[in-house]
């Protein structure tokens, strides 16, 4: 429980996930028609506002020209000293001209100038509620822009979540096809015909596509091992009937590896038919694993630690041990040296190591990966993988940092995988 909730919030965390980057597109375009609406809006008051200081300042002009042809007064209309923009504005055109000063924030004003009779007349209308209004009208939009946002995001990351959550079904089903569980299906096909529906279909297709062509792999092999089996024992008792000589001894060693290699496909295909079943025991693992590298008849190291004891099948357990240890010594180099720690089985070459498709996709049947590791079928790792996933063990492989090829066989004490 505690480990999902963890992988939940990871999920809801993770700022690279669709979901924020959704809701980031979604903010940024909110973001954007906010700035164009503020900045339409802002420049509208702006103007309506110096218009209307214009228009005040015309007919406070018109005053102070009416108080001027009574008093002779040109002063009368503002205090201070006439801006030199203004000044030189007015005498240079020779009619009425307005000038806004917003050089003190604190004291903002509409200038409005005339000549009269050789001399200036000015005129100040205080802007300083406009520009406070268009201030106050800023700081609402900036507010009002933050609230939507702080609506709109979260909104836009819920939506989000329904089609995230379709794309990780798709993701998990993909997973657990490429680990080999084919009968999985997204099943979400039915939903809309929208571009993850498109995926879904695709892998839904492709898993179809996959399980036919296994099948009809595993069949194949399952005929062609049973059609080989008879002629096969007809060749096994010729042989033994030749005379003795190098040429008859020559015969029979590869009539015993045509036979073995007729067995190993055999037991793949009912491997991959799922007809094995475990038949478990509480073993001492040093009885077996040495009795195991006694009949392979091959050089090895072992060392045990402890009296290790497993809950597994013991005919299985050997049929996994022989095989890596058979693969040591075909693939790689000696001394091939076995090691049992407690339920775990380390059997470790010093050749060129596992080649990096092997690493990372698993054992195949006829592929024996990079040419230094010589020559073979392919068919030894894949049995043993197969026989491991029977007594529901683990087999991990990997390669020494000094060199050489490790395989792994973590065994689980009263865990049965049946195929």
């Amino acid at each position: 429980m505690g480990h999902a909730i963890v992988q939940a919030a990871r999920r809801l965390l993770n700022w690279r996930s669709l979901r924020w980057k959704i809701a980031a597109l979604v903010a940024m375009a909110s973001c954007a028609v906010a700035l164009a609406v503020g900045i339409l809006v802002h420049r509208s008051t702006l103007e309506r506002s110096m218009s209307l200081g214009e228009g005040r300042a015309y007919v406070a002009m018109g005053e102070a020209e009416n108080d001027y042809r009574r008093t002779g007064d040109a002063s009368a209309g503002y205090s201070g000293e006439i801006p030199p923009a203004l000044l030189q504005q007015v005498r240079s055109t020779g009619r009425f001209s307005t000038w806004y000063d917003g050089r003190q924030p604190e004291s903002l004003w509409m200038w409005g100038a005339e000549p009269i009779d050789g001399q200036v007349l000015a005129v100040q209308i205080d802007m300083g509620t406009e520009m406070r209004s268009l201030r106050a009208l800023d700081r609402h939009i900036v507010m009002a822009s933050l609230a939507v946002l702080a609506v709109v995001v979260p909104l836009a990351a819920l939506a989000a979540e329904l089609p995230n959550r379709r794309l990780r079904r798709v993701a998990r089903t993909a997973r657990r096809i490429a680990d080999g569980d084919l009968n999985a299906r997204t099943r979400v096909g039915g939903r809309g015909g929208d571009e993850i529906t498109e995926i879904s279909a695709a892998v839904d297709s492709m898993a179809d596509s996959l399980q036919d062509r296994l099948l009809s792999e595993q069949r194949f092999t399952a005929d062609v091992a049973h059609e080989l089996r008879t002629p096969l024992m007809g060749l096994v008792t010729s042989a033994e009937l030749l005379p003795e000589g190098e040429a008859t001894e020559l015969v029979r060693d590869r009539v015993r590896v045509l036979r073995a290699l007729i067995e190993d496909l055999l037991e793949i295909s009912r491997l991959d038919a799922g007809a094995e079943r475990a038949d478990r025991a509480s073993v001492p693992l040093d009885q077996v694993v040495e009795e195991s590298v006694r009949r392979t008849g091959l050089q090895v190291r072992l060392a045990v630690n402890g009296d290790p004891v497993a809950d597994t099948d013991p005919r299985r357990l050997d049929r996994i041990v022989a095989n890596l240890v058979a693969n040591a010594h075909r693939h790689g180099r000696s001394p091939v040296e076995v090691t049992v720690n407690g339920t775990t089985i380390v059997v470790r070459d010093h050749g060129p190591g596992f080649p990096d498709e092997l690493l990372a996709t698993g054992p195949q049947r006829f592929r024996t990966g990079a040419a230094e590791r010589g020559r073979g079928h392919g068919l030894g790792l894949t049995i043993a993988a197969g026989q491991a996933q029977v007594i529901g063990a683990e087999l991990t492989f990997g390669n020494a940092p000094d060199g050489g090829a490790i395989a792994t066989l973590h065994l689980r004490d009263g865990v049965g995988s049946e195929s």
